[in-house]
C-alpha cells in the first residue's frame, strides 16, 4: 500500500475539520489545499513541525502545532496528531533527557534533587533548571524535526522509485 493511501485511510476527513465549530476562528486559512495535501513535502513537513513542538517543555502542544502548520503550509492533521508522541507517559523521560543534555552542553552539574509535585518544588527547581532544559529541548526539537523531515522524504522517494522500477519491469516484454 502506498504511503498516500495509508495516510488517507487513517487521517480524519478534511470536511470534518474544516467545519468543526472550534476551528472556525481560523477562517479561510483552513481551506488552503496545502494543509491537506498528502505529498512528500507536506507530510514530511507536518511530521517535522509536530515533532518539533512535541519536544518543547510547554503544555497544549496541539495549540502550537496547528498555527505552525498553517505558517509553514504543511499537512495540518499530521502536524496536530504527531505531537502525541509525547504524552503523560513519555513526557517525563523526554524532559529528563533534554535537561541532562542541556546541563551537559552548558557544563553545569545536573540537579539530582528528588521530584515532588508541589508548587514550592516547581518554583524553586524551575529557576535552577530552565536554562539546561530549554537548551536541551530546543536541540532535541530541532534534531527531531530535521531527521524526521529528511527521513520521510527519503523513504517516500525510495518507495516511489521502487514502484516505478516494478512497473517498468512488468511492462518489459518477456
Amino acid at each position: 500500500m502506498s504511503p498516500r493511501r495509508f495516510l488517507q485511510r487513517i487521517l480524519p476527513q478534511r470536511s470534518l475539520l474544516t467545519e468543526h465549530r472550534r476551528l472556525r476562528f481560523l477562517g479561510e486559512r483552513l481551506h488552503d489545499p496545502d494543509l491537506w495535501h498528502l505529498s512528500r513535502r507536506s507530510v514530511a513537513g507536518g511530521l517535522a513541525a509536530g515533532l518539533f513542538v512535541a519536544c518543547l517543555p510547554v503544555p497544549f502542544h496541539m495549540l502550537i502545532a496547528v498555527p505552525l502548520a498553517l505558517a509553514l503550509r504543511v499537512n495540518l492533521p499530521i502536524a496536530a496528531l504527531s505531537v502525541w508522541v509525547t504524552n503523560p507517559i513519555t513526557m517525563p523521560a523526554l524532559l529528563w533527557l533534554e535537561y541532562k543534555l542541556g546541563a551537559w552542553l552548558l557544563g553545569v552539574p545536573a540537579n539530582q534533587e528528588h521530584f515532588a509535585l508541589t508548587w514550592h518544588w516547581l518554583t524553586e527547581t524551575a529557576l535552577q533548571i530552565w536554562q539546561p532544559l530549554l537548551l536541551g529541548s530546543l536541540l532535541c526539537a530541532t534534531l527531531a524535526a530535521v531527521v524526521t523531515n529528511v527521513s520521510v522524504r527519503m523513504l517516500w522517494r525510495l518507495h516511489l522509485v521502487n514502484r516505478w522500477r516494478n512497473r517498468r519491469a512488468r511492462s518489459r516484454p518477456g
